[in-house]
């Protein structure tokens, strides 16, 4: 059975997609038949990728999903794109239940044959969130080392609660991943202390250092770790997929 990660975050800026990314690189990297898919309408996994936007998204169109993934460079993964057409995001975003049944199923029908499936979700709590959380098994939660890195997880951990209620024994959390952090200040160890004496063991003990090598990667359609591989955020995606992985 596959392991299906929802990568989600209601609060933008989080190193989300970065995380969605490169962890389902490494996992690619590691071995497993990986797939990752794009729900984010500003489709930054997809063209983190090197890819454009799909014309018509996947997701509402009647095509099985298989004939609208697409290989990447890495062997073992393959990609979802996103779309921005503004009419196909209006109609995944209609806040529905049946719309997000819907998706559900759709999800549910094009993810097997994977050992692991990444969904990169929009910054936000609604429907497109709330349909990747009711399709996953875990859900990852980035959060930046700042200030205001505890705003809104109460919401999100209600959701994600709510969505376990009402599906027992399938969505676990994974875990909560620390990210652009810097040892040099001083809020950052604060930041850092206060999460783990809080959450406890559901976060990671890797974390992701700020990096330039990472702000630049996107922009030349490669996760970090194929563009910059001794980078100090190579090394910290590959101990985080190591740590994902030992948790299976």
């Amino acid at each position: 059975m596959a392991r299906i990660f929802c990568v989600a975050n209601q609060k933008g800026g989080v190193g989300k997609t970065t995380t969605a990314v490169n962890l389902a690189w490494t996992f690619a990297m590691a071995g497993q038949r990986t797939l990752l898919v794009d729900l984010d309408p500003q489709c930054n996994a997809t063209s983190g990728l090197g890819f454009s936007p799909a014309a018509r998204h996947p997701l509402l169109i009647d095509d099985p999903l298989r004939e609208s993934i697409q290989n990447t460079q890495q062997p073992n993964l393959q990609l979802l794109p996103g779309c921005r057409t503004f009419q196909d995001v209006d109609q995944l975003e209609k806040g529905i239940s049946t719309r997000r049944t819907l998706l559900k199923q759709h999800l549910d029908a094009g993810m097997g044959g994977f050992d692991a499936v990444f969904i990169d979700c929009p910054p936000s709590l609604g429907e497109l969130t709330q349909a990747a959380l009711a399709s996953s098994t875990e859900v990852l939660m980035p959060i930046q080392c700042e200030y205001y890195a505890m705003e809104g997880l109460t919401q999100m951990i209600h959701v994600i609660r709510d969505i376990m209620h009402h599906q027992p024994g399938k969505l676990t959390f994974g875990g909560i991943l620390l990210t652009m952090v810097d040892p040099r200040f001083e809020l950052t160890a604060e930041v850092d202390s206060e999460v783990r004496d809080f959450f406890g063991d559901i976060v990671f003990d890797t974390v992701i250092p700020r990096d330039i090598a990472i702000c630049e990667s996107p922009s030349h359609g490669q996760p970090v770790i194929s563009y910059a591989p001794r980078s100090r955020g190579t090394r910290a995606y590959i101990e985080l997929c190591m740590e994902v992985l030992n948790h299976d």
